[in-house]
């Protein structure tokens, strides 16, 4: 059945019955009678009952109104949708759209709009040797009176990104010409706030896109790996002046591999990025006493000098007050003294060394890395960077018949990658598993033991296939009860945190809140141990904590949840990324979205009707 509705009219009496405090949502915050009667001029009614088909009403009202018309045609179907259908539907159909963004002539309205910077002016940074680019946006600078365009230097340091914090601003992305007319290869921001490319949410991102048949999308993500590792020479933290000198997790390899076996792509078109992700391997992470350390393992180490730019005000004010005591300076002095390098001090730098390089790692924050990060071997990024030697050697093997030219010196086997793989994997055991606990620590090379904070970063080796059919069995049966609770699995255990402070920041990548990045790697380990039951169980949690608020919240797709109280209510240090909005979300939250996209395309089909009822999961798993 179909009404047709006053648009302002249904609003306005939907709203001041139901959105009883005031947030443009109708959600079970709210206190009014949660029935509404729906009637048109054609003498259709219904009763809408309760806060989920009220806030289907409130959506499909809110994205009727985007077309500036009086009245609009709502379908009785999309307001009694179950929700799995509607959250499914409505990431594939509207949210990655929403959460799509270019910088060109188009896209770069965003930039200016841009709400993390309070410049008068926007500041667009172009690599020094894309001319072209610098021809681009330099003519289109003389449109736009509040753009600024500025060429980097070839060699960017440190001294000199610290100079772009009084006039920060976006990082160029790649262009192409399509039509005879220049656009931006698009990309995909997390959501919310962001308006920025970030390294490791966008291979996420890639994951669910190419679930969603939107490869093209997918591929261009790729595309713009490529141009920061050839142009920046990493991938970036996000493409923003403060984070040229940070990278982020590695898993461009990944990325190459998910996309040749989705649509099998020009044997040219894997050539080029497989050189590009060798670049990276080589000049980003295995540099000797960089992010390469003497035992052969790595670590994460951004480099850059002081604070890092994107804080808010007063998020070290812990850490900075007994360096103002220590200098006898009033704590603003202090900061501005040494943000301006004024007052230098070695361990006040070196903090700030492991505070940037756990940012580095996507983990910010959390208590595994603060104040240690760039002394670890972590698991993490050791299983990730095992996955690279091991995805190189199955594309040079199966793309290039064992034989890759990387140049005119260089021909590559898999025998040579795999080699590299059997030496990383030979030293994770040696310094990072503990069989008696049945846990995967990081590894501190400086003190030469083992840093034993229980993190869900143990089940990356599960997903990069280098756990030994035991490891895995101890993992699956040891560790993992440790991190479940109903709606998945915590960043650390209760345990890990329990001798911290309770004055210390929570810090929102431990102990109680859940990441979907998390998640998604926990299931595909299951799965690549066969550990089919507990893979389905634990989709299953997640699945149904992101249903449950949606449903109680206005379709909510947050950045993360408080599995303590499976909510996303979260009192943590930057809050609750995508839950701010008015009538409907139209973007959700791009990992997030990715990772129900991808739960969903596992889930048995008994599994999913149990999710359409919301039965709880520990009814279901007991």
């Amino acid at each position: 059945m179909k009404f047709k509705l006053n648009i302002k009219q249904t609003l306005q009496s939907l709203l001041a019955q139901e959105d009883t405090d005031g947030d443009k949502k109708i959600t079970i915050d709210d206190q009014g009678p949660k029935s509404f009667l729906l009637e048109d001029e054609n003498g259709n009614s219904l009763q809408i009952e309760g806060t989920y088909h009220l806030s289907n009403l409130l959506q499909e009202l809110a994205l009727s109104k985007k077309n500036n018309t009086e009245f609009a045609e709502i379908k009785s179907s999309e307001i009694i949708e179950n929700p799995v259908s509607r959250i499914s539907r409505k990431i594939k159909n509207l949210y990655w759209e929403g959460l799509t963004r270019t910088i060109d002539a188009k896209g770069v309205a965003k930039i200016i709009e841009d709400e993390k910077i309070e410049n008068t002016i926007s500041y667009l940074y172009v690599p020094k040797k894309d001319d072209l680019a610098f021809e681009y946006f330099k003519n289109l600078e003389k449109s736009i009176p509040k753009l600024k365009v500025v060429q980097l230097p070839e060699n960017i340091s440190s001294e000199y990104e610290q100079t772009l914090n009084k006039k920060p601003g976006i990082l160029a992305l790649a262009l192409h010409r399509e039509d005879s007319q220049t656009k931006g290869v698009p990309f995909v921001v997390p959501g919310g706030r962001f308006n920025e490319m970030y390294g490791w949410d966008s291979y996420f991102i890639a994951m669910g896109l190419l679930l969603d048949d939107k490869l093209e999308l997918a591929i261009a993500i790729a595309e713009n790996f490529k141009y920061q590792i050839d142009h920046y020479g990493k991938i970036l933290n996000a493409n923003r002046s403060y984070y040229l000198t940070r990278t982020q997790p590695p898993l461009y390899t990944s990325l190459i591999v998910a996309i040749v076996k989705k649509s099998k792509p020009e044997v040219s078109w894997i050539a080029k990025h497989l050189k590009t992700a060798i670049k990276e391997y080589q000049k980003v992470w295995m540099e000797e006493g960089e992010r390469l350390t003497p035992n052969g393992l790595n670590r994460y180490k951004a480099e850059g000098i002081g604070l890092p730019f994107e804080v808010e005000v007063g998020h070290f004010d812990d850490v900075l007050e007994k360096y103002a005591l220590l200098y006898n300076l009033p704590l603003r002095d202090f900061e501005k003294k040494y943000l301006e390098r004024e007052i230098i001090d070695t361990n006040l730098d070196a903090y700030f060394v492991h505070d940037r390089s756990m940012r580095e790692s996507g983990h910010d924050t959390t208590n595994r890395l603060v104040n240690v990060c760039a002394d670890l071997n972590t698991i993490d990024l050791n299983s990730l960077l095992y996955k690279y030697e091991t995805d190189i050697a199955f594309l040079i093997e199966n793309e290039f018949d064992n034989h890759f030219q990387y140049d005119k010196n260089i021909v590559y086997s898999r025998e040579y990658w795999n080699k590299k793989a059997a030496f990383r994997k030979e030293k994770i055991n040696e310094l990072c598993w503990d069989k008696k606990k049945g846990i995967y620590f990081d590894y501190n090379f400086i003190t030469e033991g083992a840093h034993q904070f229980e993190a869900a970063t143990t089940f990356y080796p599960l997903w990069a296939k280098l756990c030994s059919a035991e490891q895995a069995e101890i993992l699956v049966k040891t560790a993992l009860p440790k991190f479940k609770l109903k709606g998945g699995i915590a960043g650390s255990t209760k345990d890990a945190i329990a001798d911290i402070d309770t004055n210390s920041p929570q810090r929102q990548w431990d102990y109680p809140f859940g990441w979907a990045p998390h998640q998604m790697f926990l299931w595909e380990g299951l799965l690549n141990y066969n550990y089919t039951e507990e893979a389905q169980e634990m989709i299953y949690r997640w699945l149904w904590l992101i249903t449950r608020n949606a449903v109680d919240y206005n379709g909510t797709i947050p950045e993360k949840f408080n599995l303590e109280t499976s909510s996303l209510k979260i009192f943590a240090e930057y809050g609750n990324v995508g839950t701010a909005f008015d009538y409907i979300t139209e973007e959700g939250f791009g990992w997030m979205n990715a990772s129900y996209q991808f739960g969903l395309s596992i889930l048995r089909t008994g599994l999913k009707q149990e999710l359409e009822k919301l039965t709880d999961p520990d009814e279901l798993f007991l």
